[in-house]
């Protein structure tokens, strides 16, 4: 099977998954991402525990990309440090935006990394990197945070 079937494989898989479409239980923030150009919204719950990130977990709704794109988000940053996170959250856009394509430094997002080919879709970036921008904003400003 060609390495770009199976990339289309993973995407229409985590973009029809369930499992990670719920709301989390005793979130402890949350933020809501639109992208107007196309329709695409979420709702991104996160359960952050003495610097973890116990649960992630989103609604909304979407294209594909951007569907496919949160739900491996979110199995990517449960049960990392925040600080891990983050890392990994800059190393994706780092991806979409063509600044990273080594394969070696891609590894750590996992099947994430199936979205390389979006950098190539300008129309389709916004799509891939909404819920990561509000996975930013949900932990830059937790309930309570005065901002």
């Amino acid at each position: 099977m060609p390495l770009d079937s199976i990339y289309t494989e993973l995407i229409t898989e985590h973009s029809r998954d369930k499992r990670n479409r719920r709301h989390v239980e005793g979130a402890t923030c949350s933020h809501r991402g639109v992208n107007p150009s196309c329709g695409d919204e979420l709702t991104l719950e996160l359960r952050v525990q003495s610097g973890v990130i116990e649960d992630a977990a989103f609604t909304g709704s979407g294209c594909a990309i951007s569907q496919a794109s949160a739900s491996m988000m979110t199995d990517l940053l449960r049960g990392r440090p925040v600080a891990d996170a983050n890392r990994i959250a800059e190393k994706f856009l780092g991806m979409i935006k063509g600044e990273i394509t080594d394969e070696a430094d891609l590894e750590e997002l996992d099947e994430a990394a199936a979205l390389q080919g979006v950098s190539k879709m300008p129309a389709r970036v916004k799509c891939a990197v909404l819920p990561w921008h509000t996975y930013q904003q949900a932990i830059a400003d937790p309930p309570g945070n005065p901002a």
